[in-house]
């Protein structure tokens, strides 16, 4: 936990001092000056237990997201505030895992902050938490922490399209936490 958060404080600094230079003051890079985003997502799981995980472990392991959204700032930087449900969903057996035992709804709240906007693109990354419906072998817990880095694309003035890696776990607040990470892709429409 002291990793994560040395990590999140390295790359939230940097943003406040810079916040002037790369981002525009009346825009919020995730939704421009819109109001609300409706945003869905798919992600491929991968078995690894750390926190950004290199995509070498693919596993039959998926997770389709609805999510909305508000702007919102975070110490000046702009950001979006989200409640999201996911959807897991396991197919069969790989690396010692019976992934299809982990097939659960997932309800969470999440805050995502711009990291940098160049023109169109833009980076951020997130954190949140919430539940899973049921506890399992894997993650010993309901309680779920949600970490996420994106990098996104305004392909329009209302849709985006965001590449993910998105990790959840316990943060160690059960006996169990191998953790679930995703690579995936996702749009985003806002109004």
């Amino acid at each position: 936990m002291k990793k994560i958060c040395l990590f999140l404080l390295l790359l939230i600094v940097p943003s406040v001092v810079s916040a002037r230079e790369y981002v525009l003051p009346d825009k919020n890079p995730f939704m421009g000056t819109y109001q609300e985003q409706i945003a869905f997502g798919f992600g491929q799981g991968f078995d690894t237990g750390i926190i950004l995980p290199p995509p070498v472990k693919p596993v039959p392991f998926y997770i389709g997201t609805l999510q909305y959204s508000q702007p919102t700032s975070f110490f000046r930087i702009p950001a979006r505030r989200s409640i999201n449900v996911s959807m897991t969903l396991g197919l069969d057996e790989a690396r010692g895992w019976k992934w299809q035992d982990f097939t659960i709804p997932m309800l969470y709240l999440t805050e995502d902050i711009a990291l940098f906007r160049y023109e169109r693109f833009y980076a951020g990354l997130g954190a949140g938490a919430g539940l899973q419906a049921e506890e399992n072998a894997r993650i010993g817990s309901k309680l779920i922490f949600q970490f996420k880095v994106m990098f996104g694309c305004n392909i329009s003035k209302q849709w985006a399209l965001e590449l993910f890696i998105q990790h959840f776990s316990n943060a160690n607040t059960a006996e169990e936490n191998n953790s679930y990470a995703f690579y995936g892709l996702g749009a985003t429409y806002s109004f």
